[in-house]
């Protein structure tokens, strides 16, 4: 009897890992059917790194090289901030669109009456979200490097990359929520969740530290979790922190998005469930 129950749950697993990479193989495909449309937008992506990047150079050249200026400094922080926003920015997106990308392709119906697990839909779309985000930014910094001189002399990158790592997580469960949005407003979910995107910018300091902010939007950085991950790789990167000083970024971030993750996986199918009911499956304008 027990090796019958465990045979079972084995071929049941089996199956839901096949079923997740069926959403991950699937995506890939979208991405090579619309790969002019990828060129496009990773050039507009390098481009714009590379813009803000020099902004360094441009400090210099306006204060006049004033003492103390550290243009190096300016560098490796603009360079960090455009990599890890580009990189949870895009897991964000990515995964917050996956209804959307059902409703453009005019799947929606198909995947969500399919009699696949919620969750295991979810692990093959975040999957692909994270490979693709990951390939993407390491190009970027890699063609960065052949504009730029980096000093990685005291980064402590193991650390940083635990910090992106957590974060991963955090970004995957926010995500999850804002997915649910064009879920529940066809017309205009899609657009909320780059509001929400947009806001992230704002005030997680990906280019400039959050001091700068107004009071109460500092009061409000303090929950975004790219707050934490730019200051925690940064951290790593630049002062050459220890894990055991990064833990007080990684912990936060793990608690967030393990508290996240099973209530956006919740959240997302009573949703689901009420677009079932109410027919917002089959509206696409």
């Amino acid at each position: 009897m027990m090796g019958q129950t465990l045979r079972h749950g084995f071929a049941t697993l089996r199956l839901e890992v096949l079923q997740s990479y069926a959403f991950l193989a699937r995506n890939w495909h979208l991405t090579r059917r619309y790969w002019g449309w990828e060129v496009v937008w990773f050039f507009y992506s390098l481009t714009t790194a590379l813009s803000v990047i020099f902004i360094a150079q441009g400090a210099e050249a306006l204060t006049g090289a004033a003492p103390g200026f550290d243009v190096q400094y300016l560098t490796m922080y603009l360079i960090i901030g455009t990599l890890v926003w580009h990189y949870l920015s895009n897991i964000f997106m990515l995964t917050s669109e996956v209804i959307a990308w059902e409703r453009w392709e005019g799947t929606i119906e198909y995947t969500l009456m399919a009699p696949v697990k919620r969750w295991v839909h979810l692990v093959g779309q975040t999957a692909y979200s994270l490979i693709y985000s990951l390939l993407t930014a390491l190009i970027i910094g890699g063609t960065t490097a052949l504009f730029f001189q980096l000093d990685l002399s005291r980064a402590n990158l193991a650390g940083a990359a635990l910090v992106i790592l957590a974060g991963s997580l955090s970004l995957i469960s926010i995500g999850i929520v804002a997915s649910i949005l064009p879920l529940l407003y066809p017309e205009r979910g899609a657009q909320m969740t780059s509001v929400v995107q947009a806001s992230f910018l704002l005030i997680s300091g990906v280019y400039y530290p959050i001091t700068v902010l107004p009071e109460w939007m500092q009061s409000i950085a303090v929950f975004s979790p790219i707050t934490y991950v730019l200051d925690g790789v940064r951290a790593a990167v630049l002062d050459g922190k220890p894990v055991s000083e990064l833990m007080a970024f990684i912990v936060p971030l793990l608690a967030l998005g393990v508290v996240l993750l099973p209530v956006g996986i919740r959240a997302f199918k009573m949703a689901e469930d009420y677009a079932k009911r109410s027919g917002k499956l089959k509206r696409v304008g």
